[in-house]
């Protein structure tokens, strides 16, 4: 199996947060945010911190956009373009903080890897370029509790028809693993292979493991089928 590695175009806007959490170990997640089991998008998906949710912070690698959080129980690796924190009444990303925001500097390593894992992570070290990801912000007033859908990319998060979901079922598609995590409202790059779908004004694909429903002109994601 072949993977394709390309970059996430961040076209969601971080429009959130009630209290400033500057100087803590917590974060808000800017829109519903994966959970997954290590610090990658090859990591399978293990929990959601609904948009506008508070989340607990362990700590966040040192050269990669990945924190180690604990939302409701679950704990794993959340993708740090997507979690903020208030400082000076501006949302700031984790990815971008200031000195000021006391968050630790964490390790990873992967000791209980299958060998599925192992192939996968290769796979997905070995594809090549990335784009970068745009960071968000925005006054710390303007977060809505219960997370954002896409506003920079004029999107709004789409519930897919049964007949929808039923014809993705039967006709399952290899997955691309991109730089970024799946959100609705991120833009799938155009070099991306999607597919028809009987809604004709969406498309779909298996972007890092999860099937996604993109706008068919734009390229941005709608819905990520959980």
């Amino acid at each position: 199996m072949h993977s394709a590695k390309f970059g996430l175009l961040f076209a969601t806007a971080l429009t959130a947060v009630a209290p400033c959490l500057a100087f803590s170990a917590e974060a808000i997640a800017a829109t519903d945010l994966n959970i997954r089991s290590g610090p990658g998008p090859q990591f399978s998906v293990v929990g959601t911190i609904p948009g506008g949710e508070q989340t607990a912070v362990d700590g966040c690698l040192a050269e990669l956009s990945w924190c180690k959080v604990a939302y409701n129980g679950v704990e794993g690796w959340s993708y740090s373009d997507y979690l903020a924190v208030g400082v000076e009444e501006q949302a700031v990303v984790l990815t971008t903080r200031p000195a000021t925001v006391d968050i630790k500097t964490v390790t990873y390593e992967n000791t209980e890897a299958t060998q599925a894992d192992q192939n996968t992570g290769v796979a997905v070290g070995a594809t090549i370029g990335a784009l970068a990801a745009v960071a968000i912000g925005g006054p710390i007033g303007g977060i809505i509790a219960g997370g954002i859908l896409g506003g920079a990319a004029g999107s709004a998060a789409v519930e897919p028809t049964t007949e929808t979901v039923t014809y993705i079922e039967s006709n399952p598609v290899e997955t691309v693993y991109l730089d970024g995590e799946v959100v609705v409202g991120a833009g799938v790059p155009t070099m991306v292979t999607t597919y028809e779908l009987p809604q004709p004004d969406l498309r779909y694909v298996s972007v890092n493991g999860q099937t996604v429903l993109v706008d068919a002109e734009t390229g941005v994601i709608v819905s990520v089928l959980r």
